[in-house]
């Protein structure tokens, strides 16, 4: 079985009005991880993603789905395969109940009727969303629309998931909630995840690698350890360290704190810096 499950070569797009999305983007999505596509605005995150399972086509360049180019696909097997989340809940939905949505995908394979309503059943547990079956689309809230998308995605039992900024307008508890349910569908579900964002740190907390789009390309993939430490790159980039990043920064470079890698994440820093206080603590007590 091949590591890489998707793969991008070389591919160029241009819309209508003559802009540059695409410059030539190549990249590789191995199977079973989580991969940020990081970038600010008008990168072309957006761009690629809908690349990933064919609603754009490229001008140049080829996409393959498990070492087959997409021409050798149906259009249904692809979107079947690679789901994809938009951005903005309400361009997605638009059957009157949650049931009736989840329920779309499955209808338009064919499916009978019992395993229709088996995956609409288990699409919604696997969200939280199984008590809101029967509601109206217009009763729920921004972060509940969301988990419905997703939630019609799987119906379709995908191998990958393409989400297009997930955590875009929800307040904190929404990131989490969306996040920490990404990371059970990659983990416990082995579904390949593809997730465009511009939050910098969503990234080390939940992410195994990233890919930094900046004018239409992509200028460097790794781990978050290994992207983020050229840090001029980053701001090259147009974006920013995670926040406590920043802050041990600081400390390195103003404070004279010496470190061999930046901390990402609260507890990588917790942790380095109760070994530094232990270190301290132990001098002054020979002392």
């Amino acid at each position: 079985m091949s590591l890489v499950i998707l793969q991008v070569r070389n591919i160029q797009y241009r819309y209508h009005d003559g802009t540059y999305a695409l410059r030539g983007v190549s990249l590789d999505i191995k199977r079973g991880e989580f991969l940020a596509i990081l970038g600010p605005n008008g990168s072309g995150k957006t761009t690629l993603l809908k690349h990933l399972n064919g609603l754009l086509k490229p001008a140049d360049g080829e996409i393959t789905l498990e070492q087959k180019p997409f021409a050798h696909y149906p259009p249904k097997t692809i979107f079947q395969k690679v789901g994809f989340v938009f951005q903005d809940p309400n361009d997605q939905l638009f059957a009157p109940s949650v049931w009736e949505d989840v329920a779309f995908g499955p209808m338009n394979l064919g499916l009978l009727r019992n395993e229709i309503a088996s995956r609409v059943d288990e699409a919604l547990s696997l969200v939280d969303m199984g008590l809101y079956a029967n509601k109206t689309i217009d009763a729920l809230s921004f972060g509940q629309k969301k988990r419905v998308c997703i939630a019609g995605v799987l119906a379709m039992k995908p191998e990958i998931l393409v989400l297009d900024e997930p955590t875009c307008g929800l307040d904190p508890a929404g990131v989490t909630a969306i996040m920490n349910l990404l990371k059970e569908l990659n983990g416990r579900h082995r579904i390949t995840v593809i997730m465009a964002t511009n939050t910098v740190d969503l990234v080390p907390v939940y992410m195994d690698r990233l890919a930094i789009m900046y004018h239409g390309n992509i200028l460097k993939t790794g781990t978050p350890e290994d992207v983020f430490s050229n840090i001029e790159e980053i701001r090259h980039a147009c974006l920013e360290l995670p926040q406590i990043a920043q802050l041990m920064q600081i400390l390195r470079d103003e404070d004279n704190l010496h470190m061999d890698s930046l901390p990402l994440t609260v507890g990588e820093a917790r942790r380095f810096l109760m070994h530094r206080l232990n270190g301290v603590f132990t001098k002054e007590n020979i002392y």
